[in-house]
């Protein structure tokens, strides 16, 4: 019923203002990729953009205007994304491992649930890698294709597979930025 009255707003308000055109069909967008993530997700923050399908597991917390493009979250592990995120195309984020250290090679049928926490302003590039029990802090940006482990600190620029840390952002441009309330979002003016 919701999907059938944002078709019905856009249809009336396609001679409306520009902006207003965008932001209606982003959420449409939205609503057609994100059936699963709706359904699945323990809290979902306001503005979620889906540029296409995701899906996430149930242990996924998302903040406010999270953009994903095509995110996957697999696991039984807590995943936790902060605000203002942003990912490329075909991310995954894996949030468990089996058992190898069990009573059968090459594993038995247990699972290791591992949590895994991005911070605000986060940005991954196309087709990362997130492993199990991985940290990344506030405004880190994680250079396309890399495969990233352990804990990525605030404003690091990593990339790679292992995702190693190359460079920093202008933390003192980025907090400015920030105080300002200079944020990125689709759904914004």
């Amino acid at each position: 019923m919701r999907f059938v009255k944002l078709i019905a707003k856009i249809a009336t308000c396609w001679i409306l203002d520009k902006k207003l055109r965008k932001k209606l069909r982003y959420r449409v967008k939205t609503r057609l990729y994100g059936q699963k993530v709706f359904k699945r997700a323990k809290a979902i923050g306001e503005n979620l953009y889906l540029g296409n399908y995701c899906s996430v597991n149930k242990n996924t917390y998302l903040g406010h205007d999270v953009h994903m493009n095509g995110l996957q979250i697999h696991g039984g592990g807590k995943v936790t994304i902060g605000n203002y995120f942003h990912s490329g195309v075909e991310c995954l984020i894996i949030a468990q491992n089996h058992n190898y250290e069990g009573k059968k090679i090459p594993y038995d049928e247990a699972y290791v649930y591992k949590d895994i926490e991005i911070g605000d302003f986060v940005w991954l590039g196309s087709r990362v890698m997130i492993l199990p029990g991985t940290k990344i802090g506030e405004g880190a940006i994680i250079q396309g294709g890399s495969v990233v482990h352990g804990e990525i600190p605030p404003y690091a620029i990593a990339g790679g597979n292992p995702a190693k840390v190359f460079k920093y952002r202008d933390i003192e441009h980025f907090k400015e930025l920030k105080d300002k309330g200079e944020y990125y979002s689709l759904y914004s003016e």
